[in-house]
């Protein structure tokens, strides 16, 4: 009655990776760096294309699994808690935006139910990485924006653009946002629709839902 959480290593075989989900509830590849140029420069025996062939893989079993589960209740089950990642924040010069960008197209492209971020921790001398460890700020800010992506129905361009591309050390991007688009405020919380609610800062998804119950 556990939960299993199994990462797989790029360029493992494909029937090995299919046993591994029969085993487990949720499978990750990390993809590790935000882009295929830093991967070149700090991990050059890793690949893109080896990290997303294997993501395309859980992709397309979980979603034939859920066909098989709908005629046989009792099929195998494939990774049923879907597909995770991981990457590294802050060892090389990508932007908040970069990064963001990068977590919402591998949202949308391979099903994936979350990305995790690592603040880079600097460990050895290798004169490729930086000295300095980039604040935890930092790697808190690109989760309050990951979770405005995957609950409250932003897109990485309305958080960030090539003018502005990295979250301010001071407010949260949801309150930065509000204060770049004052038009849209005061709202009227008994008429606003809920998809504009969830953009009112203090407002969570509960209390979103919690309003429009309210008000029937």
């Amino acid at each position: 009655n556990g939960y299993i959480h199994a990462k797989t290593i790029p360029g493992a075989a494909p029937e090995l990776i299919r046993q591994l989900g029969l085993l487990a509830d949720r499978l990750s590849v990390n993809i590790e760096l935000p882009s295929e140029a830093s991967l070149q420069k700090l991990a050059p025996h890793k690949k893109k294309a080896d990290i997303l062939t294997p993501m395309a893989q859980i992709k397309s079993g979980v979603e034939n699994n859920k066909n098989e589960l709908a005629l046989y209740k009792k099929a195998p089950r494939f990774a049923t808690a879907g597909q995770a990642t991981q990457m590294i924040i802050g060892a090389t010069p990508e932007t908040d935006l970069k990064i963001i960008k990068l977590s919402e197209g591998l949202y949308k492209k391979y099903n994936l139910k979350r990305v995790y971020y690592s603040a880079y921790i600097p460990i050895g001398t290798n004169p490729k990485l930086p000295v300095k460890e980039p604040p935890m700020l930092r790697e808190h800010r690109i989760y309050q924006a990951d979770w405005l992506l995957r609950y409250y129905g932003f897109c990485a361009d309305e958080l960030l653009d090539e003018s502005n591309p990295n979250f301010s050390n001071i407010i949260d991007p949801k309150s930065d946002w509000a204060l770049r688009h004052k038009e849209i405020f005061p709202l009227e919380i008994n008429r606003a629709p809920y998809e504009l609610l969830l953009r009112v800062p203090g407002l969570g998804v509960k209390s979103a839902r919690k309003i429009v119950m309210a008000r029937r």
